[in-house]
């Protein structure tokens, strides 16, 4: 085995607790150690996937416990892909932040790059974990990590953002224990393959009561309406790489914990009604709420609930392509919506407010920076030739294979309400003239900062132009996670 799915935790953990002993050494370490540490998750994530993909799933024990009794982790070709993408976005908003801006003092770096790194440490540990209740620890880990980057500029309004999350956060861990311990008193086990096994035995009033207290559990960090009212002020007031943080790696940490829970544990085949109709709503009320917003960043925001809502229809589908098509969203979102934050936040640089109006006429200004952010408008409004509109298209695809007409419907008109209000800032940003008395005052982009959005640029032109370039991987990791019985089987050790 080229490493241990443990180190993907074990590093990152130590490595918060080492920087501040070492920045008392030499103060560019705080800034420097994270960035190895990320790289070399990323190294060993794609390591793992490679040989999981060649030679199959690898299920790590903890302390020589093997499954249901002890820990064990499991990186499979759904897992590992996602893994992947959470190290590799890691890294790109470290790359970015270094130096972002350079008046930030060494306390304040240190205790960014401390919680980025527990960011994708915690967001990985809830993608490989096969134990509910570390998962729940996970989440945790997540969550203090989210609260304390929110809260990274001392403002009211960060304070306020961050507070918010907290007491939503707080809720729903409540709700996730609850449904942890319900499980536990019916089947006396925490193990997520033994949980799938023997679910059948379980008091069928029990299994909805802890499924509904799930996925209010889960659906704090995963954006569904009504629990995402801490997301648009958390995203708004975060600094911009935080912003791209939360939508690359820990929305998606959230989603995979939403749908494990569906597949796997309750072991729920063909469509998912409660998925489409959470997706559904939160898709109208995210979009329709980015239409109407004034602020740059609150508008990405909403966006990008919306396209967690829209995530959450593809995998409530139940079908091959419709966990494909969300599989893929889920890629196309990671790379998209990261470039959208990044790139927006050095155009809205040097104001407070962060309003749209504010962007008048920079294109003039900051050329690069302003075609990058189009791309990624364009993309995200599922245009072609970018990677967004190859994911739109399976979604429309998955849903006429299974006459899902109403589905086909939303996904166009939402499209169209995309392109109005994307196009608006794109107008705003590249038509009108620079007027030094509304539009803010340019800001040139660091060197790091430039590699870290050409990255995500030349990903989603990529994806565009090839899209087989990563399919069949995607089709890999959507058979992992409805093969729900080959999941017990590995774990539980029934086969070799």
């Amino acid at each position: 085995m080229v490493g241990s799915p443990v180190l993907l935790i074990a590093i990152p953990l130590l490595a918060a607790f080492l920087v501040p002993l070492l920045g008392m050494l030499w103060k560019e370490l705080v800034r420097i150690i994270p960035g190895l540490v990320l790289a070399y998750l990323l190294v060993l994530s794609t390591s793992l996937y490679l040989e999981v993909l060649n030679s199959g799933t690898i299920v790590e024990t903890i302390a020589g416990w093997s499954a249901p009794f002890g820990i064990n982790l499991v990186f499979s070709p759904l897992t590992g892909f996602l893994t992947t993408i959470m190290t590799f976005i890691g890294l790109i908003i470290w790359l970015y932040s270094y130096r972002f801006k350079r008046n930030v003092e060494f306390e304040a770096a240190k205790k960014y790059f401390i919680f980025l790194m527990l960011l994708v440490a915690g967001s990985v540990g809830i993608v490989i974990t096969g134990d509910i209740f570390n998962q729940f620890v996970f989440i945790e880990i997540v969550g203090i990590s989210a609260y304390a980057l929110t809260a990274f500029y001392t403002g009211r309004n960060s304070a306020e953002a961050a507070f918010k999350y907290l007491i939503m956060g707080s809720l729903s861990a409540s709700a996730l224990l609850i449904a942890i311990i319900i499980i536990y008193s019916q089947l006396g086990t925490l193990n997520m393959a033994e949980i799938s096994a023997n679910i059948h035995n379980m008091s069928p009033h029990y299994r909805v009561i802890a499924m509904i207290f799930f996925v209010v559990g889960i659906g704090v960090e995963a954006e569904i309406f009504p629990l995402n009212g801490w997301a648009p002020d958390a995203y708004t007031e975060a600094p911009g790489p935080v912003g791209g943080a939360f939508a690359g790696i820990v929305v998606k940490a959230g989603i995979y914990a939403m749908v494990r829970m569906m597949f796997t544990l309750f072991d729920i085949s063909g469509p998912m009604q409660i998925l489409i109709v959470i997706g559904m709503i939160t898709l109208i009320v995210a979009e329709t709420s980015a239409l109407r917003q004034e602020k740059l960043k609150r508008m990405l925001a909403y966006s990008s609930i919306g396209q967690m809502g829209l995530v959450l229809i593809a995998f409530g589908m139940g079908t091959k392509a419709g966990v494909f098509a969300a599989l893929f969203l889920m890629l196309n979102h990671a790379i998209i919506k990261p470039l959208l934050f990044l790139s927006g936040s050095h155009l809205t640089f040097n104001t407070t407010d962060k309003y749209i109006k504010e962007i008048t006429g920079m294109a003039k200004k900051m050329p690069v920076v302003s075609v990058l952010f189009a791309l990624g408008a364009l993309a995200i409004s599922g245009l072609p030739p970018f990677s967004g509109f190859w994911s739109k298209l399976s979604v429309l695809t998955a849903a006429a294979d299974e006459n899902m007409i109403l589905i086909i419907t939303l996904v166009l008109i939402i499209s169209v309400v995309e392109i109005v209000y994307y196009f608006r800032v794109l107008n705003r940003l590249f038509f009108f003239s620079y007027d030094e008395k509304v539009s803010v005052k340019p800001h040139k982009p660091s060197f790091n900062s430039m590699i870290a959005m050409f990255i995500l640029a030349a990903l989603i032109l990529l994806i565009g132009f090839y899209p087989s370039s990563v399919t069949g991987f995607i089709d890999l990791a959507a058979d992992d996670l409805l093969n729900t019985h080959d999941y017990i089987d590995k774990v539980l050790g029934m086969i070799q």
